[in-house]
């Protein structure tokens, strides 16, 4: 999936809550990417060697599959962690509220930053390979700061953590990790994965004021409630 949004529109497009000018600003909210001269550059790169350590191993290959915004693959990252299903059949309202979010957090919330700063992905800047080499062609004309990925990865863990509260830890463990797979994957810096933490959470709390989204949040509640019973 790529990253591209609504330049205008007349109401709220069908696969998001928020119109584009109604989610929060990244390029106001986050500080810019680390110079590469900085020391906090060199916390990015030692991320960055780390993470080559685990090429092949299972956590890459998690990697690989936690990149996948498809229709098919979402909620299924997150589904062991949820302890329900989550799938257009099984839970159509919480799909549904996680397919938007891609929209809302992985587009919306991080396109003013990404187009501003431009930041070069790791693998374009070590001139090496990411996890998705498929993917390689795309991403490397797409901002690298912060992350898409991890934006919304994070919302979903934290509204997922709304809907089940009882499994809030395992659910934010894997939210976490979720973002740790871009750094694992080669597509971006750590510092990218850290702001998308902030930008998720910026795109969370906006989305808690839009009474659309509220009355999904509750259709989804209870939509699971009936599941664990």
């Amino acid at each position: 999936m790529s990253f591209s949004t609504f330049t205008s529109a007349a109401e709220t497009p069908s696969n998001s809550f928020l119109q584009p000018d109604q989610a929060p600003d990244s390029l106001a909210i986050i500080p810019p990417p680390p110079a590469y001269n900085s020391i906090d550059f060199l916390r990015d790169k030692a991320a960055y060697d780390q993470a080559r350590s685990m090429i092949g191993t299972e956590r890459w290959k998690q990697a690989a599959e936690d990149a996948d915004l498809s229709d098919a693959n979402t909620g299924k990252p997150f589904s062991e962690a949820f302890g329900v299903e989550i799938s257009p059949t099984n839970t159509p309202i919480t799909y549904e509220i996680l397919r938007k979010l891609r929209t809302d957090s992985g587009s919306y919330a991080t396109k003013a930053a990404k187009e501003h700063y431009m930041r070069l992905r790791p693998f374009v800047f070590f001139n090496s390979h990411s996890c998705t080499p498929n993917e390689e062609a795309v991403l490397s004309k797409n901002g690298s700061y912060p992350s898409g990925h991890t934006t919304i990865g994070w919302s979903t863990a934290l509204i997922l953590a709304e809907i089940r509260p009882e499994r809030q830890n395992e659910i934010l463990k894997r939210g976490y990790e979720f973002g740790q797979s871009r750094v694992i994957c080669g597509v971006h810096w750590q510092s990218d994965v850290d702001m998308g933490r902030i930008t998720g959470s910026a795109e969370v709390a906006r989305l808690h004021a839009d009474k659309n989204f509220m009355k999904t949040l509750e259709e989804a509640k209870r939509e699971i409630q009936k599941k664990v019973k």
